[in-house]
């Protein structure tokens, strides 16, 4: 079965200039892949007519689909309509059904109906139009040698509410498209590098239908197992299998097959095996506790933290003894023990992690540079630290050191 490919042109100055984000591009994609429409390229385009058209022969040159957004307002700037009219060849009519919605639309409201607004149901002759339900600015569907242009207000409720009610379902009826199934595999302790050397000899042996792309992220990488095919199930299966012999490879790295943030599943870690966790951090600064409690329900494990930032709030309000501060500093293996097992001692928690580090710009020694962080986990059973050197960074360091102690939950809790 042949592969449908869309591209989508997002119009509008105020896209370029920083001054609106394009979600509706975003949101596109996703709706057009659950129809097994694959998009190939997404672009954004200035209130210019000449690199519009531009935009469309080039897209038109690449994609059996080409969805726009934007330029449809009734002011001089909006030019998605007459730059439509131009490249298709044809005249701008008046359309009677988009007058008449326009009309009902300001009445129903109790304003005046101005010329300016009239002439938004002015459109290309050669277009059908396609109606706004819950706006003014009707949208436009093109079709020439088997390609469909389709252009949609920027404004992305009446985007939406157009591409559910009307644009998919036309698209549908036109094009037989195949179906598309992706499987998310979150891998966590492990570089992309590293991580391909490991699964190369798997990734090799895929089918050429199947797909893989490498993700990366702070301290994570995603990988994301995409099936063409005809049948939903058959695929399902297939990717299924195709997991499972992956999973000797990665085993130790792999934390979810979905889109659960690794916060999400050391919570439901914790939930499951009934264990409590407290947290004594430095370092990242509240950061950690924030990962924690930002999932819904973290109550049912998570007892409380403490900040101590200081020395004398490491001596004073938690309790590391001076004499490991003095003689090992706050950045060492004593220290992250003494407060990892401290900290779960004071909430009686089952779990107790600690975090300490220089996260920087400043702070640094010369056997302890700007990136040295220790982390530590504490059970009844076990103490376990890890060193880590990280980046010049104050912001990656604190995301880096928070994702590698939620790691550290992961793999104590699982043994």
């Amino acid at each position: 079965m042949k592969k449908i490919q869309a591209e989508i042109l997002a119009i509008g100055d105020e896209l370029l200039f920083g001054q609106t984000l394009d979600t509706n591009s975003h949101w596109i994609s996703g709706e057009l892949d659950k129809v097994g429409i694959k998009v190939i390229r997404r672009t954004t385009i200035g209130d210019r007519e000449e690199e519009i058209l531009t935009a469309f022969a080039e897209a038109e040159a690449r994609a059996d689909i080409v969805l726009i957004t934007g330029g449809l307002g009734p002011t001089s700037d909006d030019l998605t309509k007459p730059c439509l009219a131009t490249y298709f060849n044809c005249n701008m009519v008046m359309f009677e059904d988009a007058l008449r919605d326009i009309t009902e639309f300001f009445a129903r409201r109790g304003k005046e109906l101005t010329e300016l607004n009239r002439l938004q149901a002015e459109l290309p002759e050669c277009c059908t139009a396609v109606r706004n339900t819950i706006g003014t600015a009707p949208g436009m569907w093109f079709d020439r040698n088997n390609k469909v242009f389709v252009s949609m207000p920027g404004v992305p409720y009446e985007m939406k509410k157009m591409m559910n009610d009307t644009v998919i379902p036309r698209l549908l009826e036109k094009y037989q498209t195949p179906v598309i199934h992706h499987q998310i595999i979150k891998t966590v302790g492990i570089g992309e590098s590293f991580l391909a050397d490991k699964i190369s000899s798997w990734e090799k042996s895929l089918p050429p239908h199947i797909k893989l792309a490498y993700l990366p992220s702070l301290g994570e990488v995603k990988l994301r197992l995409t099936a063409f095919g005809q049948s939903r199930d058959a695929l399902e299966k297939e990717i299924a299998t195709w997991v499972d012999k992956l999973k000797p490879l990665a085993v130790n790295y792999i934390y979810t097959y979905g889109e659960q943030s690794l916060e999400e599943v050391i919570g439901q870690l914790l939930r499951d095996k009934k264990l409590t966790l407290s947290i004594a951090e430095s370092c990242t600064g509240g950061y950690l506790s924030h990962l924690i409690t930002s999932i819904p329900g973290s109550s049912d494990y998570f007892l409380g933290s403490m900040i101590p930032y200081a020395y004398e709030i490491k001596m004073r309000q938690l309790g590391v003894k001076p004499e490991t501060l003095e003689k090992y500093g706050a950045v060492s293996e004593p220290t992250i023990i003494e407060m990892a097992n401290i900290v779960r001692a004071k909430f009686n928690t089952d779990i107790g992690v600690a975090t300490s580090g220089i996260a920087g710009p400043g702070g640094a020694t010369p056997d302890k540079p700007v990136g040295t962080v220790w982390i530590a986990y504490s059970d009844k059973h076990q103490t376990i630290t890890k060193k880590l050197q990280l980046t010049q960074d104050r912001a990656l360091n604190i995301r880096l050191s928070a994702v590698a102690v939620l790691n550290l939950i992961r793999l104590s809790v699982v043994g």
